[in-house]
């Protein structure tokens, strides 16, 4: 769960949890909704109907907001457990996952043909790797830190808010040939990350190598 994120849409999520703080909701049944709900979302992608992709994004969004509420809910209601956190965690990556696959799907009668279900696979599969080395490194970090801290009040996984307003306007097809490339390219450079910190634990606290 995103505990340790103080951005705009982390302090709507906490005043919209309030009310749930001493009811039977655990922070775990807002991450089943918000599974079912980004899962839903991708499957209608995947359908490649104008229509159902615009219902879509309607779960995409309850789905996307639904990541901040569940964590919200844990620190406030003090109902934080680990594995809460790795169920956040899973949905998260297989939700990031399934919509490159999913919008890839959906296009396969698009600009680039069949190529968008390959397209789509490799930007899942880039931001599946991502997703799980950020989650390895923000977990062995001091508590307040982030691999990637956001600026503004924005976090970095905002951008996804923004996939609903690319797929109203029909820019998805550029989205996937886009992360086609800047997905595994952002991999790489996590990767890097993973491997610097990695090093710079095993020199010590010094930070000798």
């Amino acid at each position: 769960m995103h505990l340790l994120g103080d951005s705009w849409t982390h302090k709507l999520a906490r005043v919209c949890v309030l009310p749930l703080v001493n009811t039977p909701v655990t922070p775990n049944h807002l991450t089943a909704v918000r599974l079912v709900t980004g899962v839903a979302a991708c499957g209608l992608f995947a359908t490649g109907d104008r229509a159902l992709e615009l219902w879509g994004t309607v779960l995409w969004l309850i789905s996307a907001f639904l990541d901040r509420a569940d964590g919200e809910l844990a620190r406030v209601g003090g109902k934080m457990t680990k594995g809460g956190k790795a169920f956040d965690q899973a949905s998260d990556i297989a939700i990031d996952t399934l919509f490159f696959l999913g919008i890839g799907i959906g296009l396969r009668d698009g600009i680039v043909g069949g190529w968008s279900i390959l397209l789509g696979l490799i930007a899942g599969v880039a931001v599946l790797v991502a997703d799980v080395l950020t989650d390895r490194m923000d977990d062995q970090m001091a508590e307040g830190d982030r691999t990637f801290p956001g600026f503004a009040g924005f976090d970095v996984d905002d951008v996804f808010y923004l996939f609903a307003p690319v797929i109203w306007l029909s820019w998805h097809p550029y989205l996937l040939i886009g992360a086609s490339v800047g997905a595994p390219a952002w991999a790489l450079y996590t990767w890097y990350l993973a491997r610097r910190a990695k090093r710079q634990r095993a020199a010590g606290p010094t930070g000798a190598q």
